[in-house]
């Protein structure tokens, strides 16, 4: 187990893993910009080091400061949480070449996983169901058009290496397609650093269904059943609630199995949130992979009682997942935590 662990992080989720940490007896290195010298999170670290201005891009995703951070304070793990540098395999990677445990996935993993475009890939081999689509990121809007016109109106346009509903367009006609697909690369190389968009059928009146999964480094995978957050507002979730409601177990089972199957697959270590659109027929088809802990994990530790964040820092270490699936039992309606 790790002695020491670096949090490259800030605000609620710093205070997050601060407080998984010392319940397990776990040291605590928080880094903070100059503007957040005095933040609680740095007042109740073991340690802390300041990475640099108050712009996030000179400070919490300067990384050459928080590997030397951990290097200066001999943190042994760093985690990410999430935003930020949580989903850089770039990161992950040099995390590993400076001997620091990156908690989270590989950077194979990550890579497989991360962007849009090969998540899609890595679903069809795993034999999950996706959208028809294009098979990777666009080269022209005329190849967009193409595609389009044999998958039928309306699709969707979405960024390759984002989400939170930036770089995303509907479109029903040819004219809207042309129209939208600039709009869209242009938003997504500003939110990502990556102007690659792909078009896929869109779904209408759809079911949005979040599967937790957390795999580990020794080839397994299990699920923590499902949150739904199909109540949103410009693609951006309101509400999450867990489990699902109105959608029969039989129905649903298929999903999580589909979800672990993926990460098992994928050779994937850690916490993982696999999405999913289910049509009013009950059939799915799967979104996107979000290669770290989501701000909705709660939601599944109150329905499950398992510390997701711990679980995270015990796989990284080399431990199991250490949970057998068939302990967890889906709970019921009259089971959920009062609003």
């Amino acid at each position: 187990m790790f002695t020491k662990v670096l949090i490259a992080n800030r605000g609620e989720i710093a205070l997050r893993i601060h407080r998984a940490c010392k319940e397990m007896g776990i040291s605590t290195v928080a880094v903070h910009s100059e503007a957040d010298r005095g933040a609680m999170w740095v007042r109740l670290a073991d340690e802390s080091v300041c990475i640099g201005p108050p712009p996030a891009a000179k400070s919490y995703l300067n990384i050459p400061a928080i590997i030397a951070a951990a290097e200066i304070t001999g943190a042994d793990a760093i985690h990410p949480g999430y935003g930020f540098l949580s989903e850089r395999a770039e990161f992950a990677q040099i995390c590993r070449d400076c001997k620091i445990e990156f908690i989270g996935p590989s950077p194979e993993a990550m890579g497989r996983l991360g962007d849009k475009v090969n998540g899609k890939r890595a679903a069809k081999e795993a034999g999950v169901p996706v959208f028809p689509g294009s098979p990777g990121a666009l080269d022209d809007e005329e190849e967009a058009v193409k595609i389009a016109a044999e998958i039928g109106y309306p699709v969707i346009i979405k960024a390759a290496a984002g989400g939170g509903g930036r770089g995303m367009r509907v479109c029903h006609n040819e004219g809207n397609l042309r129209s939208n697909l600039k709009q869209a690369s242009v938003e997504a190389l500003a939110a990502f650093g990556n102007g690659a968009v792909f078009i896929e059928k869109f779904l209408e009146h759809a079911r949005h269904i979040e599967v937790q999964v957390i795999g580990d480094k020794h080839g397994n995978a299990i699920h923590l059943f499902e949150r739904d957050c199909s109540i949103q507002r410009r693609h951006q979730k309101v509400i999450e609630e867990g489990p699902a409601p109105h959608v029969e177990r039989k129905r649903i089972q298929p999903v999580l199995d589909a979800a672990a199957r993926l990460i098992r697959e994928a050779q994937y270590s850690g916490a993982a949130t696999v999405e999913f659109l289910m049509d009013d027929k009950q059939n799915f088809y799967m979104l996107e992979v979000n290669t770290r802990v989501q701000v909705e994990h709660p939601v599944t530790e109150l329905i499950t009682g398992i510390d997701i964040v711990k679980t995270m820092i015990r796989v990284a270490a080399g431990g199991e997942a250490a949970l057998q699936a068939g302990r967890y039992h889906a709970p019921r309606a009259r089971d959920r935590v009062p609003h």
